[in-house]
């Protein structure tokens, strides 16, 4: 990882709003934990540059809509798109602010980052509690030239509402038939087994802590505490390892400008190279406004990152919305109004 912004998983933990009390001026936003690495890094450059904060916090993306739905924050973020009656029913529009990789994380005596492989089927018989040994055959045939372990697998997940859990679910769903049929795909699922633990950082703390354990994060968490990774077997076949090149392998294939309210999932993408669970987040912020002010300071913010970000994004591993899907989403920001007018234009 070329910048490592928090300093462990303790620190994650704790760590709730990105530049401490919120001053007046500061923006307010509540939402997804995918996003919230680079929205740190952002915020420190954001504040150096102009002298306004942002205060986020990382709770989830089930917890970021009901805060702005209930328009306590300027902005929610979140990983999973709102249907196009839930926006017109809250007044509400979203747009895409970054794009990245969600990696299985393990803990397995002797195993190192990279040295698993996995792949969708095999993933959601452990996750369906039908695979329960490390050295189970299905998992041996993907790694015939590993020492696995008779170990149990505990399985770590989400237990509050997660845009993460959301697109590593309509993967399995993907994948695996039982997996669809059985229990689906969502911000929050039934899960048949495991252990629950809150935000992308409580999963990177359970499988840090627990022998034998798997669970999935957000690359940066993981890249972040040094926990360990399998690479994974792709749509085409292929076996990939997650880094910037094969998040951007499978975000190339996003085509923002024919999806409606940028609703657009990019798990399982065709490509030898792509990373088979990528993902978006979006923000999500009032059509009309309560507070206009707000808003077009949050605005501002966002046509910043989009534009001074993308090295920060870049440096975590997150893929950076390209230009011309920018273009799309400034262009949409009209929308945005306040006694009739736009509350940001630049």
């Amino acid at each position: 990882m070329k910048h490592a912004i928090l300093g462990g998983i303790a620190a994650i933990a704790v760590a709730v709003a990105l530049t401490g009390t919120a001053l007046a001026a500061d923006i307010s936003g509540a939402g997804s934990t995918f996003i919230y690495p680079v929205f740190a890094k952002w915020a420190d450059a954001y504040k150096t540059a102009t002298g306004t904060g942002l205060n986020y916090q990382s709770i989830g993306s089930g917890g970021g809509i009901k805060q702005i739905e209930a328009k306590t924050v300027t902005f929610g973020a979140t990983d999973k798109p709102l249907s196009d009656d839930e926006l017109t029913k809250n007044g509400l529009v979203q747009f895409p602010m970054i794009m990245g990789g969600i990696v299985p994380i393990v803990n397995i005596d002797g195993i190192k980052p990279g040295d698993l492989v996995l792949d969708g089927p095999t993933l959601a018989g452990i996750y369906l509690g039908k695979i329960t040994s490390w050295d189970d055959p299905a998992i041996k045939a993907l790694n015939p030239s590993l020492s696995l372990p008779s170990e149990p697998i505990v399985v770590a997940h989400r237990s509050d509402g997660s845009g993460t859990t959301f697109n590593f679910t309509d993967y399995l769903s993907k994948e695996s038939d039982d997996w669809k049929n059985t229990v689906g795909s969502d911000t929050a699922v039934e899960w048949p087994t495991g252990i629950g633990a809150k935000g992308s950082e409580g999963v990177a703390a359970t499988v840090k802590q627990t022998a034998g354990a798997i669970g999935y994060d957000e690359y940066a968490y993981a890249a972040q505490n040094n926990l360990t990774y399998a690479k994974m077997k792709n749509a085409a076949g292929k076996v990939v390892s997650p880094s910037l090149d094969s998040f951007n392998a499978a975000a190339s294939n996003a085509d923002f400008s024919n999806a409606k309210n940028f609703n657009l999932i990019i798990t399982n993408q065709p490509g030898d190279a792509s990373w088979p669970i990528a993902a978006s987040t979006w923000v999500v912020i009032h059509t009309s406004p309560d507070d206009a002010a707000a808003a077009a300071e949050a605005l501002k913010f966002f046509d910043w990152a989009y534009t001074n970000g993308k090295d920060a994004a870049k440096g975590l591993d997150y893929v950076a919305i390209p230009d011309n899907v920018v273009a799309l989403i400034e262009k949409s920001w009209a929308n945005i109004q306040s006694g009739g007018k736009p509350v940001f234009s630049k």
